[in-house]
């Protein structure tokens, strides 16, 4: 029976022109073994028809490299070491007209395989294959040889992995044969290449060349204008992730830029002279927080399709290209506007006031964050446990931004340009060290007020079990599942209200959040409603408190965080947005942002400081251990704004990545008819 339903047909998902030149160095090479066989073999007088194969591994398209060749043996020779089953392989350009299944068993039969014998046959040009064993393998049931071509062989032809396809077909079929285990979770090491068998199925093994490729297109993707829907709908899927997510962390730099400079601005012209650049900035920041909507609903646990996945990407795109557009159109004007030059000497002085002013709360802070380490254990105090040192790394990189400043425009004119780079990099280094120390001051609120309210919590979840003992009955198993889970909450929250007061306030609240959503259905009582408003400024503040710690952490550190961060942290402001909207008139719904608010954030500031982490490890000994001011103006994203800053500034693009042309063709989808025998099956990729 086929091991797969056909699919409908897709583009492409490799780059065509590449293709075309290798196989077009390869007509030669088919022409003249065309003619070796006329003259050799009558069996083979078509190049592309059925034929006796001369061994297991056939290869007359050139596909395989000699590693690749023999990684495919290992594997092969596997499954005959362990159940007997001789896996016979070919590649060729074409069936010759036939379609996959019958050149298949044509093939077969040419070449005498018997009742121990598998065929894969692939034709690597017309993107066709099939998967054919006789009726003798009966270990296989049809549902095992279903998820071998659905799960293990076709998605890896799909990414031209053609060693990968024939050495997912063995490591399936050996598994479906091993007595008791069936498609079972185990690990084949063959020949370096690595093939993991799961619930699902293979998961491909992947070789360094598809790596490469895979960051190859990367590159060329980054050419591609965010308005060429054509070239991007080419590109594989997982290029077009990839790039997606390096377009949201791109626009958020440009964002993060540009709203610095707006408020700079703003501060020195005033609301009445930036309102046309704040209602663009404005428009920009909603363009990107819809792409980054789009982002999380990709990284949730409901699927999509792959081309709701891809439509979805595009959209990301598009999107930031619009934000970018939308920024860049006021950047002339806003230059018009703000000729740091022309008043170098005043702002100079002023942010000099300014680094004095920064530089005597050292010492306040430095205190402040020594008490705390008193008070709170370092898990508590993570994400500010090194803000003073890197305030100070700031300060110091200002301190010479300010230098080289003054030495600019002492220079004759039309020399003093560098003047701008070190003013636009002092008041970010300034503006950062402002908010590192802000920081600190955040964390003793915020953990203060957790500990001060954490007992009220605790006591309102403990009421809520209490409540859901009486309406078991009307609650059912849903009710009984969140009961044990906020009481298992409950003993968390005891255990580290010590040590993580927080974190446990954040914990308790969640619990309580859902317990009484549970109730409310199984209740249908006023009574819970009123609560729900009674508390929900409690979590709304333990929202707040959240993303303000994540926002601080990854605004200070924005040159080493990635998307995932980016896209939690945006996703959680705007639930919080709505819990704060809705407070006076849906206090459920309301409690239910504050919520995913919360939990959002907190994902978000583990993912950076994870990211922070990694990046530490590559540049400096240890986080806020020295490296240097550049290497904290780097972590930070001065160093890159005050060079490529895209934002407001004179010359450039406000926000821009720049764009260009090019196309590639999409992805081709599997499908089509099937041949004889008990595996069997094949199609289209």
């Amino acid at each position: 029976m086929p091991l797969a339903p056909r699919l409908e047909q897709t583009p492409s998902s490799r780059p065509r022109q590449p293709r075309a030149r290798r196989f077009a160095a390869l007509g030669a090479v088919s022409a003249l073994l065309t003619l070796v066989a006329i003259l050799f073999s009558p069996a083979i007088a078509a190049a592309d028809a059925p034929f006796r194969l001369p061994g297991q591994i056939t290869d007359t398209v050139g596909v395989l490299d000699a590693d690749q060749q023999s990684d495919v043996q290992a594997a092969i020779d596997q499954l005959y070491d362990e159940h007997k089953v001789r896996l016979w392989v070919v590649y060729v350009p074409d069936f010759n007209g036939l379609g996959a299944g019958p050149w298949a068993d044509q093939t077969a039969q040419a070449s005498s395989l018997g009742d121990r014998d598998a065929l894969l046959a692939v034709a690597t040009v017309d993107r066709e294959y099939a998967l054919i064993a006789p009726d003798g393998l009966s270990e296989i049931t049809s549902d095992e040889a279903e998820s071998i071509r659905v799960d293990a062989v076709e998605p890896a032809l799909r990414e031209e992995d053609w060693a990968g396809g024939a050495i997912a077909a063995a490591g399936g079929l050996g598994d479906a044969m091993t007595p008791g285990e069936g498609m079972s979770v185990r690990t084949l090491l063959i020949g370096g290449g690595v093939v993991v068998v799961g619930a699902g199925g293979v998961v491909l093994y992947s070789r360094k060349k598809k790596h490469d490729r895979t960051r190859a297109g990367v590159e060329a993707a980054r050419s591609i204008s965010p308005e060429d829907t054509a070239a991007l709908t080419a590109l594989p899927l997982p290029t077009l992730d990839e790039r997606a997510k390096e377009v949201l962390v791109e626009t958020d730099d440009a964002l993060r830029t540009s709203q610095e400079e707006l408020e700079l601005a703003r501060g020195e012209f005033g609301e009445q002279a930036t309102a046309s650049f704040t209602a663009a900035f404005d428009t920009a920041k909603a363009t990107l927080a819809a792409a980054f909507t789009v982002r999380q609903r990709l990284d949730d646990a409901i699927p999509e399709t792959p081309q709701q996945q891809r439509e979805m990407l595009i959209d990301i795109i598009t999107s930031c290209g619009r934000a970018d557009r939308e920024l860049n159109e006021r950047v002339q004007e806003f230059d018009g506007l703000r000729d740091l030059l022309i008043n170098a000497p005043d702002r100079l002085d002023a942010l000099t006031r300014d680094m004095v002013a920064l530089t005597v709360r050292i010492p306040d802070s430095t205190q402040t964050l020594a008490t705390l380490q008193t008070e709170f254990p370092a898990a508590a105090l993570a994400s500010v446990a090194h803000n003073v040192t890197m305030a100070e790394e700031r300060l110091a990189f200002a301190e010479r931004a300010v230098a080289d400043g003054r030495d600019a425009i002492a220079l004759p004119p039309g020399k003093q340009g560098p003047a701008v780079s070190a003013i636009r990099g002092a008041e970010g280094a300034l503006e950062q060290a402002r908010t590192l120390l802000d920081a600190v001051d955040h964390a003793a609120e915020n953990i203060r007020h957790a500990i001060a309210t954490l007992p009220a919590a605790i006591a309102d979840v403990e009421a809520g079990i209490a409540a859901a003992a009486q309406f078991t009955e009307q609650g059912g198993d849903r009710l009984a599942s969140v009961r044990a889970a906020a009481e298992a909450a409950l003993a968390a929250a005891r255990t580290a209200a010590d040590t993580d007061p927080l974190g446990s306030f954040t914990q308790i609240v969640t619990a309580d959040a859902e317990l009484d959503a549970v109730l409310a259905e199984a209740q249908e009582s006023r009574q819970q409603a009123e609560r729900a408003q009674q508390r929900l400024e409690q979590d709304i503040v333990a929202a707040q408190s959240q993303v303000t710690a994540a926002s601080d952490f990854i605004g200070t550190r924005r040159g080493a965080v990635g998307a995932d961060a980016r896209t939690r942290l945006t996703e959680a402001q705007r639930h919080l947005a709505g819990a704060q909207q809705l407070r006076a008139t849906d206090a459920s719904r309301a409690l239910q942002h504050a919520q995913a608010a919360a939990g959002l954030a907190a994902d978000a500031l583990r993912l950076a400081q994870n990211d922070v982490s990694r990046w530490e490890s590559r540049q400096r000994p240890g986080p806020g251990s020295g490296g240097g001011n550049a290497t904290g103006a780097i972590l930070g994203g001065i160093l890159i704004d005050s060079i490529l800053r895209g934002g407001f500034s004179g010359g450039g693009n406000w926000g821009s990545r720049g764009s260009g042309g090019g196309r590639s063709s999409g992805p081709r989808s599997f499908g089509g008819p099937s041949s004889s025998g008990r595996i069997s099956g094949g199609g289209r990729f």
